[in-house]
């Protein structure tokens, strides 16, 4: 399953969330520097999704914030994940 999402590195705080136009947000704590908020968001993606990190691929944008990630995840647990954002959505 392909997402396309913004990442926001070098945050206070780890949060996935939609923004005010829809789209999929990350801010991470990792800085944007060597390869290690790719590194961090392919592990916090695969934990907030419940699957592997090797489920998790950068498509596109390597060195942008604006990135396609494929995700190798069963659709009812995509489902799943989906609708908790969108409920913490709701409570913020």
């Amino acid at each position: 399953m392909i997402v396309h999402l913004k990442v926001k590195p070098g945050s206070k705080i780890d949060r996935l969330f939609y923004d005010a136009a829809g789209q999929l947000t990350a801010k991470i704590k990792a800085p944007a520097q060597d390869g290690k908020a790719n590194a961090y968001l392919i592990d916090y993606l695969a934990k907030q999704v419940g699957i592997s990190k090797s489920d998790v691929t950068i498509v596109s944008g390597f060195t942008n914030p604006h990135k396609r990630i494929d995700l190798n995840v069963a659709p009812d647990r995509f489902d799943t994940f989906v609708k908790r954002l969108e409920r913490e959505k709701r409570h913020n």
